[in-house]
């Protein structure tokens, strides 16, 4: 690995962010470099050195960085104002885009963020049924709320349903309102379910959980048993939504829940997120429409922003032209073998996990099927493997691929090139 050239500019900027910043840095991706600038599938560090760009904001870079269409509708709106806190046509149009996609949605409502989009999804249900508790699942990711971050990565996992803190500043009895289920295990989470269903307000999940497809009949049989408990079923789909069908993993799957949260792609790379769900769940967020004791509270500064709104908007009107998703697909599906093949040609023990158009590998062997299936991969190497990557000029998080409909046949063969050096080294320990 010969390493990216820095220059004292990019330099600089570290020194000052390690001054200002706890660990120098946002929070997000651990790698020490500063990003400069992206377009399309590229981005570029403020020293100059360019790479493949895998990560892709997170994601919601789904039809790749400074796409033209996006940057106009985005400029145009700037140009007429930034943020009203009032209704505007932008919002009011993409709620209808995204009621004419999402097989649940029938009415939205929009946040910031992820984490508020899943934080209000729980807190609607709650305010529907009249119950507390939550299901959830063991490693699934649903934001930085206190409920989310029960036992999403626990380092010594708890009997179930028992939740453990993923955080310190939890509070303690936020842990009695979460129950844990083991994802791909319908016995045991129906089983929860039908004890519980009294006191449940309802299931949340990730319809793939981290990098983990669900099982054949999974995600069915936990509509089948939320629906027979009459309690309501949440879909995170804050990565999934518009990325795995432009009707998301509901569409893929064809499993339809109650209430979804969406994120990243809606908003085009701008901050903005949303619940959406049938008519008689989200009643709650109008108070002239059910009890006062069922209302729902929710106010936000930038919720339904119209720049974010016409950057969504644009996005989706990328994704709806013919062959847009049997792109991202096909592009997806040739890195995903060339891993695959890679790791085969190396000798390196791993495999590679998810669906084409959001991946990794995991460094352990057998088949992984829940959270508990990846504790003990082998973390020094997906860690030397991502900074060989680096060095090569391939960017990606901690711990997924993201590909866009900006990445070309070129940067696929580029990133198979570097996956060729970045696999002998990771082999030559």
């Amino acid at each position: 690995m010969t390493g990216r050239q820095v220059n004292d500019v990019e330099a600089g900027i570290v020194e000052r962010a390690r001054k200002v910043l706890p660990a120098g840095g946002f929070g997000n991706v651990t790698f020490d470099m500063v990003v400069a600038e992206g377009r399309a599938g590229h981005v570029w560090d403020e020293s100059g050195n360019e790479y493949i760009d895998y990560l892709l904001g997170s994601g919601p870079m789904l039809v790749g960085h400074c796409h033209p269409d996006v940057t106009a509708a985005v400029q145009a709106q700037v140009a007429k104002g930034s943020t009203f806190f009032a209704n505007n046509a932008h919002g009011i149009e993409l709620a209808e885009a995204i009621v004419d996609a999402v097989p649940c949605a029938e009415k939205v409502r929009f946040v910031s963020s992820g984490s508020e989009a899943t934080f209000y999804a729980m807190r609607t249900i709650r305010a529907h049924t009249g119950r507390d508790k939550i299901l959830k699942f063991e490693g699934g990711f649903h934001g930085m709320s206190d409920y989310a971050l029960m036992s999403m990565a626990p380092g010594k996992p708890s009997n179930f349903p028992q939740a453990v803190p993923d955080s310190a500043g939890i509070p303690e009895a936020v842990s009695d309102e979460i129950l844990i289920a083991p994802f791909n295990d319908a016995e045991t989470a129906c089983a929860l379910i039908e004890e519980h269903k009294g006191e449940l307000a309802g299931v949340i999940v990730e319809p793939l959980q981290r990098m983990i497809p669900p099982k054949e009949g999974f995600l069915q049989a936990l509509r089948d048993a939320t629906k027979a408990a009459g309690i309501p079923l949440i879909f995170d789909e804050v990565v999934t939504g518009f990325r795995f069908a432009y009707g998301g993993a509901q569409e893929l799957y064809g499993v339809v829940p109650d209430l979804c949260a969406l994120g990243k792609v809606i908003g085009g790379g701008y901050p903005l997120a949303a619940i959406a769900g049938t008519d008689e769940i989200m009643a709650v967020f109008d108070s002239s429409a059910v009890p006062a004791e069922r209302a729902v509270k929710q106010i936000g500064t930038l919720s339904g922003n119209p720049v974010a709104a016409a950057a969504g908007l644009a996005t989706l009107e990328v994704l709806r032209q013919p062959g847009a998703y049997e792109k991202l697909f096909a592009t997806g599906r040739k890195i995903m073998d060339g891993l695959t093949a890679g790791l085969a040609k190396h000798g390196v023990e791993g495999q590679v996990m998810g669906v084409p158009p959001m991946f990794d590998v995991v460094f352990k062997a057998g088949n992984i099927t829940d959270y508990r299936g990846t504790l003990g991969a082998d973390m020094a190497k997906n860690k030397r493997f991502n900074a060989e990557l680096l060095a090569r000029g391939v960017f990606k998080g901690d711990n997924k691929f993201y590909v866009s409909l900006a990445h070309t046949d070129e940067d696929v063969a580029k990133t198979l090139e570097a996956f060729d050096g970045a696999l002998a080294a990771v082999a030559a320990g």
